[in-house]
């Protein structure tokens, strides 16, 4: 594992190196990390740009939806001139701009149990900002099918929630969290509405949970579900086990 840098990449990411806890080896780490984010929207776009100007060395972006105005009021990746584009490719067109150093991979995709057993194993990890229940359990499925770590966010109104499985070890996946997510019925964004800073927040710390498991920082030694509440201005979470009753992986062999 070669720890040379450029110029470039000494002088671009050296806040980061700075850190004790990150160092070359860290960087390096993210520099070699591969990361798939399914939903380029008001979570995607927060956690992709976090992402890239990170140095994470590979991000693929699957997002089928077109920009539209109503999406610009939390997903700050975009601008006016990208209204009717693929969010996915004005993405990466961003992105890459913003680090010219990283290799970024759109997919002009829905996200289904084919397309996803296409792309999961690809990445080393994959991150779920997607707004829907059917879609997140098909992401969290295809991860505990091929082993995959998930980073999951989710927001609603003035609420966010942040989950990290890792099926692969053992852990709970997103069904031991809502063993009825597949019938559950939750409102959109467009009928509920959603705080434009909620998204950048929980994006933002899905970013820092990948960068967490890419560096084997401490603190992973369980499941824990986040939970935000911006209008109390408060956070607390809870340990999730694996449920034996689950339908994906059933009890720990």
């Amino acid at each position: 594992m070669s720890l040379v840098f450029s110029d470039a990449e000494l002088e671009r990411y050296s806040r980061h190196i700075l850190l004790p806890q990150v160092g070359a080896t860290g960087q390096n780490r993210l520099r070699n990390a591969s990361v798939l984010l399914v939903g380029a929207g008001g979570l995607g776009a927060p956690l992709a740009q976090q992402l890239a100007a990170s140095g994470i060395g590979r991000i693929g972006l699957m997002d089928d939806d077109r920009l539209e105005l109503s999406n610009l009021q939390r997903q700050v990746l975009y601008a006016t001139p990208d209204l009717g584009r693929f969010k996915a490719d004005a993405a990466a067109e961003r992105l890459q701009a913003l680090n010219p150093l990283i290799e970024v991979v759109p997919y002009v995709q829905r996200a289904t149990g084919g397309t996803l057993d296409e792309l999961v194993p690809r990445y080393d990890l994959v991150c779920d900002g997607t707004d829907n229940f059917p879609t997140r359990v098909a992401v969290s499925d295809a991860c505990v099918r091929h082993g995959r770590t998930l980073v999951s966010g989710a927001v609603q109104g003035f609420a966010g929630q942040l989950a990290v499985f890792r099926p692969q070890e053992g852990g709970p996946c997103y069904r031991c969290l809502f063993p009825d997510a597949e019938r559950t019925q939750a409102p959109s964004c467009g009928e509920a509405g959603v705080l434009g800073a909620a998204t950048g927040v929980m994006g933002s710390l899905m970013a820092v949970e990948v960068m967490r498991e890419v560096m084997g920082l401490e603190g992973r030694n369980e499941t824990r579900v986040m939970l935000w509440d911006a209008l109390a201005a408060e956070m607390r979470s809870f340990v999730l086990t694996r449920d034996p009753t689950c339908p994906v992986h059933g009890p720990r062999s």
